[in-house]
């Protein structure tokens, strides 16, 4: 939107970055993944990391990211053999010897005989046989080449293996071109030196791209990307090397560092690998890991390319297991990813990482000295959807709001309407309202152009409505171990969550806490109770539960009292008179006769107790029977599965309150 002076404003595509009016991203289904996991006993950041590991709508997790790279890793474990150059360099020097002993055999002077116990001289190891014909005079035509090829087959293969696609580059190279390459590597050691001592290279780097950029066709854009590509490449040639058998690798060895030699940059190349562990100390410099081993033989170059993948592969598979302390997505590595399965894989990864975001950006949860919690606004989607799902199957008719007819706080309008006074919460009478203001400003004087209608505190008016009795809640939930391990402890968080939401949005004239009992009891908060886990303490001291609903309900006395306790077991604990929890099992009769006589006193506030049995023992139901007769309430037998429902359909029946009866 742009200004246009004197002509009001021109409308145009937004271009200043996300879009202000696009719909916000929807978590609803997330949060509700994420309750799901927290009600059945998993902590937040768990909860989190199990979707994430599940993936959300229409992209994939980090599970499936993982068996894919998984699968990568077991293709690239049977790329092939590690001694392809050394087997190929034994083939030519067999040829080229084959050949020289053909061209001499027919021979009958001294100096072919001379000739011929010196090739039988020739060391057994490859490595030795090269070095001592490197100044042998060939007559073969055919052996001098074949042997001209090990040179070249070196030159190349070990400059591969530290420069990814040098041996291509270098098929078939004059002297001109390995001056090239002597210049380059002289020049890279200068640069990663200049970029190890803190300097700024970044104009060095540009001019070093501009003479060399041919030697590096992964075009990197910055002295960091082609330090990580070169440490890598290098770290990955002495794992390859580790892989060989020791006489393999003692062979090579010579192998390479003859040819090194030979071109003029041994001590160059060992200057530029000191260089890069400088560089990139992290990386696993010296480490044995994990190599090819399939049937095809393959070159130094394209073997340390496939240790190097292999590499990471494993790297990879670790970041997406996110099995490690401290792990977060920020640590998976997008080019290798993109590298492994494609542009659609890092898609799904910036999604997982857009989805964690927006969990935070919009409330739903919070971070704090490094711990993960649900937000206040997240413990209330739970509650919510506990809500919906009971309401999914319960039918909800004949609630009964036992209504009495003089106006008050909540209920249905009345039709009438008065001033509004500090405190009221009656929806505003904007009419009248309106009305009031025009009427008293009427006399005032005004210019030709003002219309403008002051409101004042004394205008506003505020519809009357029937007034409902107000019910006080008081919901004991069992925590004792025994409720995680019959499977019926993320049901009880449920049920209360969803009781919590219907009492404060639906009924706020109503007044709820929620008590869990274990060994003691206590007064639980919504946010504490969505992540609360069952205590590993023995006991059922529902007694002490008990005493807690009864100091609530003291404080409500003009409410209907409601008390409903879910439990598995019958009491195993209570308070002693200097107030230190007791157990025992099975149940002290001391044990029964107090908490029979606290639920005498509750009974005496008029409240009802209605006990919701979730374990069929006969002592348990035994118990609570007897308990129920003597407060007047009802014992229910539901399945976990039900229990949200049972109990809402009984808060919404017991609340009719005593005019209704």
């Amino acid at each position: 939107m742009t200004s246009r002076r004197g002509r009001g404003y021109r409308y145009g595509r937004w271009r200043g970055g996300p879009d202000p009016l696009a719909p916000p991203y929807d978590l609803g289904n997330a949060v509700d993944e994420i309750g799901d996991s927290v009600l059945g006993g998993s902590g937040v950041r768990e909860a989190l990391r199990e979707l994430l590991r599940r993936g959300t709508e229409g992209r994939r997790g980090l599970d499936e990211l993982r068996r894919s790279v998984r699968e990568r890793l077991r293709r690239a474990r049977t790329a092939g053999r590690m001694d392809g150059t050394l087997q190929e360099v034994r083939q030519l020097l067999d040829k080229a010897l084959t050949a020289e002993r053909r061209e001499l055999f027919p021979d009958p002077d001294d100096a072919a005989r001379l000739a011929e116990a010196e090739l039988d001289a020739l060391p057994d190891d490859t490595a030795g046989a090269v070095r001592a014909l490197k100044d042998y005079p060939w007559r073969s035509d055919e052996g001098r080449q074949a042997y001209e090829q090990i040179q070249d087959l070196l030159r190349r293969e070990v400059l591969d293996s530290s420069f990814a696609s040098m041996k291509q580059a270098l098929e078939n190279a004059t002297e001109q071109d390995m001056q090239a390459v002597k210049d380059m590597v002289a020049d890279l050691s200068q640069l990663i030196d200049a970029h190890n001592r803190g300097e700024d290279t970044d104009e060095r780097f540009r001019d070093f791209m501009d003479k060399h950029g041919q030697f590096f066709p992964d075009d990197p854009q910055s002295i960091e990307e082609l330090i990580d590509s070169l440490a890598r490449r290098a770290a990955a040639q002495e794992r390859m090397m580790a892989g060989l058998t020791p006489d393999q690798r003692a062979e090579l060895s010579e192998l390479m560092a003859q040819t090194m030699s030979d071109m003029g940059l041994a001590s160059e190349m060992a200057h530029l690998s000191d260089a890069l562990r400088q560089a990139r100390p992290d990386l696993p410099w010296g480490q044995r890991g994990q190599v090819p081993d399939g049937e095809q033989a393959l070159g130094m170059g394209d073997a340390t390319s496939a240790v190097a993948e292999l590499a990471d592969l494993e790297a990879l598979s670790s970041q997406l297991s996110q099995g490690y302390a401290g792990a977060s997505l920020a640590d998976i590595d997008e080019e290798l990813l993109e590298r492994a399965l494609g542009r659609p894989a890092v898609d799904d990864l910036a999604a997982l990482r857009q989805l964690e975001r927006e969990l935070e950006r919009q409330g739903f949860l919070n971070r704090s000295d490094g711990k993960l919690e649900l937000s206040p606004k997240a413990v209330r989607r739970l509650g919510a959807t506990a809500l919906r799902r009971v309401f999914a199957t319960l039918d909800a008719t004949g609630r009964g709001e036992h209504d009495v007819a003089d106006a008050g706080a909540a209920g249905e309008l009345t039709g009438g309407s008065r001033e509004w006074r500090f405190g009221d919460e009656q929806p505003l009478d904007v009419v009248r309202t309106v009305r009031n203001a025009v009427l008293r400003t009427a006399g005032e004087p005004r210019s030709e152009h003002q219309r403008r209608v002051r409101i004042a505190v004394e205008d506003f008016e505020v519809v009357e409505t029937e007034r409902r009795a107000g019910a006080a809640v008081a919901l004991l939930v069992d925590l004792s171990y025994s409720m995680a391990l019959r499977g019926t402890w993320g049901a009880a968080k449920s049920t209360a969550m969803a009781l919590h939401s219907l009492v404060t949005t639906r009924f706020p004239q109503d007044a709820i806490q929620i008590i869990g009992f274990s060994s003691t009891a206590q007064v639980l908060r919504p946010e504490t109770l969505a992540e609360l886990s069952v205590d590993t303490l023995q006991g059922t001291n529902l007694q002490h539960g008990l005493m807690l609903a009864r100091r609530f309900l003291a404080h409500h006395r003009d409410a209907e009292p409601v008390v409903l306790v879910v439990t598995d077991g019958e009491p195993t604990a209570h308070l002693e008179d200097d107030g230190t929890p007791f157990f025992c099992w099975p149940p002290m009769p001391e044990t029964i006769a107090r908490t029979v006589a606290e639920v005498e006193r509750v009974a005496r506030t008029g409240a009802t107790v209605n006990v919701f049995a979730l374990d069929p023992d006969p002592a348990l139901i035994h118990f609570v029977h007897d308990l129920t007769q003597r407060a007047g309430g009802r014992v229910f037998q539901p399945d976990a599965e039900r229990l949200g429902e049972y109990v809402v359909a009984d808060y919404l029946r017991t609340r009719r309150g005593r005019r209704a009866r």
